[in-house]
């Protein structure tokens, strides 16, 4: 699978984790089924805070009004438009889900309301240059999860 970050959306990412430092800080993502096993990141939340040096709880509450914007948006067409899952930042830790990370996705993929037949976990920070940095990880429904490739759009 193939994800694409947006400039906007990379632009967004990086200032709030310039701003976040140390704080691992996160949100939802929400995307457009392009074509077969591609993806794009339309629009993503930013939850500046209940983030500590080593976890992000993000909040329910701080998702559902951008999820029903982004629905009313594109018209309801859930089948390309869709909450496509979560990112969180690792500034002092490597760019791989940690175990409650993992828990947290299988917890929701698992879940029957959801609805999904996978989310995505991205996980992002800036390398010393500043430059974001990015792993987005898929946990499908009944397989285990697996490493895809994130390709980031930069001015030209």
């Amino acid at each position: 699978m193939r994800v694409l970050l947006p400039l906007d959306c990379r632009t967004a990412l990086c200032e709030a984790l310039a701003s976040a430092g140390s704080r691992e800080i996160g949100g939802i993502l929400m995307g457009e089924h392009v074509s077969d096993n591609f993806f794009c990141v339309r629009a993503l939340t930013i939850q500046k805070h209940s983030g500590a040096f080593a976890s992000f709880v993000r909040l329910l509450e701080d998702v559902l009004r951008p999820l029903a914007a982004f629905f009313r948006v594109t018209g309801h067409n859930y089948r390309r438009y869709n909450y496509l899952g979560e990112w969180h930042s690792h500034p002092s830790f490597a760019l791989k889900p940690s175990q409650p990370d993992i828990q947290t996705m299988r917890d929701i993929v698992d879940d029957p309301a959801v609805g999904a037949n996978f989310v995505v976990l991205l996980i992002v920070k800036l390398d010393s240059t500043g430059a974001l940095r990015g792993a987005p990880f898929v946990f499908p429904v009944g397989r285990a999860h697996y490493l895809a490739t994130l390709e980031i759009e930069h001015e030209h």
